[in-house]
């Protein structure tokens, strides 16, 4: 399946980061605090501008079509959290699991399942591409995070919102195997941004992300976090385990990942 417009996308933002890449060719990319690290976060950032003067904030990812939807949409990453609570809150088909939404929010707040499910909803039917290659068109349902940060009301200063979510990909005493993810809130608010609870006309499927997932559809794969349990609204990702933003991109993956 190939999209001729992504193609060129990429191309063009390639052209902006020329000289970076020049500048590393044959390198060691290092630590993050190397000078060639420096120099990789320097090229990530023109990526982002880049991409965001290109198509604007606004811009929207494709839609599709119900007849475009793949006929199968492989499971990424973990199919089942290895966590004692979620297989509690699963059993309980998930009646008694919260979305907690704090940190620089001005009225903290526990959403349940069925809250979420009250209010605003959109259904949107995009390309979810993986960084391993492959891709899928499926339909999400879900309430824009935008509606969810507006009830919570994001304080002045806030910049980012973290997604901390269920599973533990290493087991570590400093929690720093657990999946997390982050987006500004450029992207937060963006209209295709989604908390999604639903796919193809189904709920989620606990392989899919069950009970809740992030959509954020100008970013690859690895961006749209699973098995939700908490979002935190902050002003720096610093003091976040390796403080790169994520649990890929603390070992060594792009955090911002446009296509």
């Amino acid at each position: 399946m190939t999209d001729t417009r992504l193609t060129r996308r990429r191309f063009l933002l390639g052209g902006a980061l020329g000289a970076a890449a020049v500048a590393l060719g044959g390198c060691d990319a290092g630590g993050q605090d190397t000078p060639t690290g420096q120099l990789l976060r320097s090229a990530e950032s023109l990526t982002l501008q880049a991409q965001r003067r290109l198509q604007g904030k606004h811009a929207l990812a494709r839609e599709y079509t119900e007849a475009d939807i793949s006929p199968t949409f492989r499971v990424n990453g973990s199919s089942m959290p290895d966590s004692e609570l979620y297989a509690a809150l699963l059993a309980d088909k998930f009646a008694d699991w919260r979305l907690t939404v704090d940190g620089m929010v001005a009225r903290p707040t526990a959403f349940s399942l069925a809250a979420l499910k009250l209010m605003p909803s959109r259904t949107q039917i995009t390309r979810h591409d993986c960084v391993e290659g492959w891709s899928a068109i499926g339909k999400w349902t879900g309430v824009p995070l935008a509606e969810v940060l507006r009830a919570t009301g994001v304080l002045p200063g806030a910049r980012y919102a973290v997604f901390h979510c269920a599973d533990e990909l290493e087991k570590t005493l400093d929690g720093s195997g657990r999946y997390y993810e982050s987006i500004d809130l450029v992207d937060a608010f963006h209209p295709q941004t989604l908390l999604a609870y639903g796919m193809n006309g189904q709920d989620l499927s606990v392989g899919h992300g069950a009970p809740l997932r992030l959509r954020v559809e100008r970013q690859l794969g690895y961006k749209q976090a699973k098995y939700l349990m908490r979002i935190e609204l902050v002003d720096n990702l610093h003091g976040l385990w390796g403080g790169n933003g994520g649990y890929w991109e603390d070992r060594g993956y792009d955090w911002y990942a446009g296509i």
